[in-house]
């Protein structure tokens, strides 16, 4: 006995513990991640401390050097005499005190006067060698060795002492990285590594390790790191051979400091209790999968066939209609079948019709007839895209149908994915029905390039196959045009089929819409107002500048006789004026062509659209009686379903005579709904307008597959095919409100 989807889904739902299992994850991750980020906020922390302190200890250096350069005992004569040599020793020694290293002070190429030596040799300084030249600027010296009988590492702040605009002096403040090392320790934690370099990137003080370390270079990875930025965070391996994370920061004065640890130490560990948690999960998420498999196996071949048809049908291929033992995948099975047939039908008529028109239009270019070959190529587009609507409606309300049945719920993939490819459908037929034109002159509208665009995209891509690549970038701010959108249609079609020829390897094709600026409009005797740039461009073989210039001339084509007849760009060039801008041209040998549409914006737009005033809701089409005038018997079949299910009552006519006999025998009719396109010597325009004069109170709703009709703006309520059943209910709704009463 055929079982229900619901009835399966449910044991299906009562067997999975998903959320269970995604609970314990987001335990996982969320205590690994906090771990990860506290040790990372210690780090930056204690790097900061670390920068704040030693960068204190070496200001007070570049202080001291700072004001003993300022001393009076340094004017005068160089050397200073002896007695003024002690004096700004005594003043040397008073400002290092509780301080360690000494203060040097040098002339060039010999060493004055250093702290470091007993007072009583002081003086003896005066004969020591110093450096060559002086430093003509206050700066940070990295470590070094010091000479002399005790050779000790140090680093030292160097300050220029300049007298009547001449550099005289130098005063060397040093600092010993055991000065340092007291800070480190303090502040590295148990088992980090806390580390001071010099701006050399010369190790001064590191915690472990003590003065073993001073002297060091860091690694050349930690380096280049520190090269890159003045601050963040790094992986390297330490000195002593372990792989470390940590943070660094470079001070003002060139110093680098950083605190790190080892990197396994960094992520952190689980605690035990969301160990035995994630046990008890994993055991629960095997239970519920064995019984999600059991279940699965209950309700997996329904739906696989159910995808299997709705695939097959997206794809243009036979829908088999097999047996499924439930009662309401049957019904959609079979359903999707009748609409896989009737598809197939329409595609072999389309593949006959598009076969035909080629050969003709063929026959018609060698003779010349250019303008003939695009009227018989339109016309059978509008007529095979006109019966494809009719398809594409029985599919959509048949859909509708399926969607108020109590089982949908369950059947959303299928049914989203046959309505996918009905709407697309739908968008090819109305980018046809605008390609064939068959209505006079020229039909300027405003239109919007961030929705036609993306729409045309796909009617690109029909034309350039798969080996050429189509994107489309509309900026923001781009407002509408005031174009014809079937000349527009056509002009990107010839620029498609240019690009196409000039790409035979494939490539891309860009479509780009923004709004025009001033360096754009510049050279150009345009009529003063806003436009909008787009651009179509391509990479392929590109012009020369000689042949480009001649691009819009009518008959200039660059193809071999019998291949091209010239009168693509022309049309863009023509398109482009006849709506009040202009087309440009650049393309370079090799690199690709653009073609440039400069197109005025609409000024009523530029006010912005005015909120219409909310109706009230008009009454539903429950009980109320409607004459269905259609002459596809399978569509008309679906449209009177869906209106029955609605509550309507529906009468049926073939034709616009059928459905003036049945009016006049005097049946109750509240509204009638009639196709624009029927046999016979009156169509539906005629049928509503012949009502119009005989029975002005009864509402009319035409519906047709085309895109224009022959009535005016405002004359009847016209609906496009494939009309979604929400629209259309909605329309006969509105007519029914504004109908007079009987």
């Amino acid at each position: 006995m055929p079982v229900t989807i619901r009835s399966r889904l449910l044991l299906l739902v009562l067997a999975v513990l998903l959320p269970g299992m995604l609970g314990v994850a987001w335990l996982i991750g969320n205590t690994y991640e906090a771990e990860r980020e506290a040790h990372e906020r210690n780090l930056r922390d204690t790097t900061r401390v670390l920068s704040l302190l030693v960068d204190g200890e070496l200001s007070r250096r570049a202080t001291i050097a700072q004001v003993l350069a300022q001393s009076t005992e340094l004017d005068g004569p160089t050397p200073p005499d002896a007695e003024r040599r002690l004096a700004f020793e005594q003043q040397a020694r008073r400002a290092m005190q509780g301080l360690g290293g000494w203060v040097e002070l040098h002339a060039p190429g010999r060493l004055l006067l250093s702290t470091r030596l007993p007072r009583s040799a002081a003086g003896m300084a005066a004969d020591t060698p110093g450096p060559a030249q002086l430093s003509a600027s206050a700066a940070m010296r990295p470590l070094a060795e010091s000479a002399g009988p005790l050779p000790e590492l140090y680093a030292a702040w160097v300050a220029p002492v300049w007298r009547d605009g001449q550099l005289r002096y130098n005063i060397v403040v040093t600092v010993r990285p055991s000065e340092l090392q007291r800070i480190v320790q303090a502040q590295a934690g148990s088992g980090w590594i806390g580390t001071v370099m010099d701006n050399s990137g010369r190790v001064v003080a590191r915690q472990p390790g003590g003065a073993a370390y001073a002297g060091r270079m860091a690694r050349d990875d930690l380096l280049a790191r520190m090269a890159e930025a003045r601050e963040g965070g790094f992986t390297s391996t330490s000195l002593d051979g372990v792989p470390t994370a940590g943070y660094f920061s470079t001070s003002a004065l060139g110093w680098t400091f950083l605190s790190a640890m080892p990197r396994e130490a960094l992520t952190g560990r689980l605690p035990r209790e969301v160990l035995r948690v994630v046990a008890g999960a994993l055991t629960l998420g095997a239970l519920a999968l064995a019984g999600a498999l059991w279940v699965a196996r209950r309700i997996e071949l329904p739906i696989s066939t159910l995808k299997t048809a709705a695939q097959a049908l997206q794809a243009g291929k036979p829908v088999p209609a097999s047996p499924t033992g439930i009662v309401e995948c049957d019904q959609v099975a079979e359903a999707l079948a009748s609409a896989g047939r009737a598809m197939a039908g329409s595609r072999q008529e389309l593949e006959h019709g598009v076969a035909q028109a080629v050969e003709r239009t063929r026959l018609v270019e060698q003779r010349g007839a250019q303008s003939q070959r695009v009227e018989a190529l339109g016309r059978l587009t509008g007529g095979v895209a006109h019966e494809f609507n009719n398809l594409l409606g029985i599919i959509s309300n048949s859909m509708h149908l399926m969607m108020r049945h109590p089982a949908s719920a369950e059947l959303q993939g299928p049914l989203a994915a046959t309505q996918r490819a009905v709407d697309k459908g739908s968008q090819l037929t109305q980018h046809l029905q605008r390609f064939s034109g068959r209505h006079p002159g020229v039909r300027v509208q405003p239109l919007s390039l961030a929705r036609y665009l993306p729409d045309v995209q796909e009617l690109l891509r029909s034309v350039l196959g798969r080996r050429i690549e189509v994107h489309v970038q509309v900026a923001p701010d781009v407002g509408l045009v005031r174009v014809d959108a079937s000349e527009l249609d056509l002009a990107l079609v010839n620029l498609a089929l240019n690009a196409l020829d000039a790409m035979p390897s494939g490539g891309e094709l860009r479509l780009r819409a923004a709004r025009a600026t001033a360096q754009d409009r510049d050279g150009l005797d345009l009529p003063p107002g806003d436009y909008v740039l787009l651009t179509v461009g391509d990479d392929g073989v590109g012009m020369a500048p000689e042949l480009a210039e001649h691009a819009f001339e009518p008959f200039f084509t660059t193809k071999p006789i019998g291949q091209g007849s010239g009168l693509g760009l022309s049309q863009v060039y023509g398109f482009a004026t006849q709506a009040g801008g202009t087309a440009l041209l650049a393309s370079t040998p090799g690199l690709g062509t653009t073609v440039s549409l400069l197109l005025p914006q609409d000024r009523q737009a530029d006010d912005g659209p005015q909120a219409p005033a909310t109706p009230a809701a008009p009454p539903g089409i429950a009980g109320a009686s409607v004459l269905l005038v259609e002459d596809e018997e399978a569509l008309g079949d679906v449209t009177a379903a869906l209106l029955a299910t609605h509550g309507a009552r529906v009468m049926r006519a073939g034709h616009a005579e059928a459905a003036l006999r049945l009016l006049d025998a005097g049946a109750g009719i509240d509204i009638v709904l009639s196709d624009s396109v029927m046999p016979g010597a009156l169509d539906g325009v005629g049928l509503a307008r012949r009502l119009r004069e005989q029975r002005p109170a009864l509402p009319v709703v035409l519906i047709t597959g085309f895109s224009h009709t022959l009535v005016d703006d405002g004359e009847f309520t016209v609906l496009r095919k494939p009309c979604p059943p929400a629209e259309l209910l909605a329309a006969l709704q509105a007519a029914l409100a504004t109908r007079a009463p009987r």
